[in-house]
C-alpha cells in the first residue's frame, strides 16, 4: 500500500468519529417544537413557576436531569433541570415533565422522557 493511501486512510479514520458525533448532535438539535400556547394549562403553570424561580409543586422539581436518553442536545453534567407538570387525576407525579437548560431553553415531555418537544414562545 502506498504511503499516500495509508495517510489518506488514517485521516479518514480520524475524521469519521468526529463527523458521526456532529451528525448525532445535529440530529438532536432537530427536535419538534411546540408553542407555549399549545401546551396543556398545567405545563404553562409549571413554566411560569420555573421563570419565577419557584415555588414548585413537587420536592424533586429543579433537580438535575442527566439526559441518559440522549434525546436532548449534549451539554455538560448539571446543565439540565427537570420539573413536574401536574397531571389531573394522577395519584403520583405522573409522566409529564419540563426540562430546562439556560432559560428560555426548555423542552416538554408528555411521556416521561421518551419524547421531547422544544418549547417556543
Amino acid at each position: 500500500m502506498s504511503r499516500h493511501l495509508r495517510l489518506w486512510l488514517l485521516a479518514l479514520l480520524l475524521w469519521l468519529p468526529q463527523a458521526q458525533g456532529q451528525a448525532l448532535e445535529a440530529g438532536q438539535a432537530e427536535l419538534p417544537a411546540i408553542a407555549r400556547a399549545e401546551l396543556p394549562a398545567e405545563a404553562r403553570e409549571t413554566l411560569r413557576a420555573i421563570e419565577q424561580g419557584g415555588p414548585y409543586a413537587y420536592e424533586r422539581d429543579g433537580t438535575v436531569f442527566k439526559n441518559y436518553e440522549r434525546v436532548l442536545p449534549r451539554q455538560s453534567r448539571g446543565y439540565y433541570r427537570e420539573y413536574t407538570v401536574k397531571t389531573p387525576g394522577a395519584r403520583n407525579r405522573g409522566a409529564r415533565r419540563i426540562v430546562c437548560g439556560k432559560l428560555p431553553e426548555c423542552y416538554y415531555s408528555p411521556d416521561h422522557y421518551r419524547t421531547f418537544k422544544r418549547i417556543r414562545e
